[in-house]
């Protein structure tokens, strides 16, 4: 494999890099002294940010973008064998990289790597952890996969004491890391196109925890059936947080919700006996969330009340439960989930935020994903009081499977619930226009481009 010098900066390419990840690691080569390049298929804000900071960069896919001098490029798992590009580098023997593996050789630059990996909650979890850090006063470095407002950026380079990354399983992307600090947060069936079933997953996650070395420690989530099969043999030290189980070293009682649904919970800890923590992200999902955060800072040795009082001043991150706005008494929040746990635990929260009627626009995201999870997504998108569908957001995907939204619909209404599909954001629009009415509640949903619908309907 390549390795880059870090310390003689080079001249670097990205493909794809548009990519929340790829740009963020791209700015951390910026700020290094590296030169950087890229190319993504179209304008985004997140490209234009980067050509504000002085990274050129090319659109559409050409040979002719590829810099004659470039020293190695850095691809992601959507760039596909046939893309020009990639194929005029191969002929050219420039060294490639992954995202993943650039990721594991910036880790090893910093004295403490914090690597957080899970199904759902990474970015909402690495992103209370960059408070509590920041709040800390540590000067972190943080890589996340959506926008901390309190920085107003997914990247930040700071220190060479900590570094703060998101570790995605996809792919086993995360294998190519070298933390020493790991975070499991939870482990579900999700990427069926690349992982064939639970047990495959399991596995993973397994060789994830093994990469922590003997003096590093590993934070697990104790509601994982059978976790103990994940742990059991490992050099380093296991710290285990639950929601649910009073065994595990961070445990949680006595959890209650303000009348917008943030709760305040008690936390029980090997640090402190019963310390009471009030959160401004609602859901219990967001509770197991802080708990793991709150294990990480005493791994850390911060000071809980360091990282109480980050934890409560926390307001969430882009696309997580985020407030967009009011139009005719309508609220309009956006949400990432695209899973139906995460779907689940969204409308669950939901529940608790004050609301005439709760209409829930989700845009299903690939279809290998919406036809693997057909009946759980139609059960938990039943938790709304109304649904709209939009069409599959495909991402890396060309194959339908012979499936589109109508059979999600289908689905929902066999469950006796209400369920509307329009094929084009248009259509959506003024469907809501014509039907929420002030005091109702309106969540779009998903992790393709559905928040556009909302954002229109704001006229932002």
């Amino acid at each position: 494999m390549y390795k880059i010098d870090f310390n003689s900066p080079s001249r670097v390419y990205f493909l794809g890099i548009g990519g929340i990840s790829m740009s963020g690691l791209a700015e951390i080569l910026k700020q290094a002294g590296f030169t950087v390049y890229g190319s993504d298929r179209k304008s985004t804000a997140i490209t234009r940010a980067l050509e504000e900071k002085g990274i050129p960069v090319k659109y559409g896919e050409s040979a002719s973008h590829i810099p004659a001098d470039i020293d190695c490029a850095i691809l992601t798992s959507a760039v596909r064998e046939t893309n020009p590009e990639l194929c005029a580098i191969k002929e050219r023997g420039i060294p490639c990289l992954t995202r993943a593996e650039l990721l594991g050789q910036l880790m090893k630059n910093y004295a403490t790597s914090v690597a957080v990996s899970g199904t759902h909650g990474k970015t909402t979890t690495t992103s209370m952890i960059s408070e509590i850090l920041l709040a800390a006063g540590t000067d972190p470095t943080l890589s996340l996969g959506g926008i901390l407002k309190s920085i107003g950026s997914n990247v930040r380079v700071g220190g060479k004491k900590f570094f703060v990354a998101e570790a995605c399983e996809y792919t086993n992307s995360f294998l190519s890391l070298f933390p020493t600090v790991g975070l499991i947060l939870n482990i579900e069936e999700d990427h069926l196109d690349f992982f064939k079933d639970l047990s495959e997953i399991r596995r993973s996650f397994r060789r994830f925890a093994e990469l922590i070395p003997p003096e590093g420690s590993l934070i697990i989530n104790a509601d994982i059936p059978d976790y103990e099969e994940l742990t059991r043999g490992l050099s380093c030290k296991v710290i285990t947080f639950s929601c649910t189980q009073s065994r595990a070293d961070y445990s949680v009682a006595d959890v209650t919700y303000d009348s917008l649904g943030h709760p305040s919970f008690l936390l029980h800890s090997p640090v402190s006996g019963a310390e009471r923590f009030s959160l401004k992200v609602p859901g219990l999902h967001n509770v197991g969330n802080a708990v793991a955060a709150v294990a990480l800072a005493d791994c850390l040795s911060i000071e809980r009340a360091t990282a109480s009082s980050a934890l409560g001043a926390y307001a969430g991150t882009d696309r997580r439960f985020e407030y967009k706005g009011s139009v005719g008494g309508v609220t309009v929040i956006d949400d990432y989930a695209h899973h139906p746990t995460e779907i689940t635990a969204t409308l669950s929260a939901a529940q608790s935020y004050p609301h005439k009627t709760l209409w829930c626009v989700f845009q299903p995201h690939t279809f290998s994903r919406t036809k693997q999870f057909m009946t759980e997504f139609a059960k938990a998108l039943s938790l709304a009081d109304r649904v709209v569908l939009a069409d599959i957001f495909p991402a890396r995907e060309t194959d339908n499977l012979g499936i589109s939204s109508e059979n999600l619909r289908a689905e929902i209404r066999a469950l006796g619930h209400e369920c509307f599909y329009f094929p084009s954001f248009d259509e959506i629009e003024n469907f809501l226009l014509e039907n929420c009415i002030n005091g109702d509640l309106l969540i779009t949903m998903g992790a393709g481009d559905v928040v556009k619908i909302g954002e229109n309907l704001l006229g932002s």
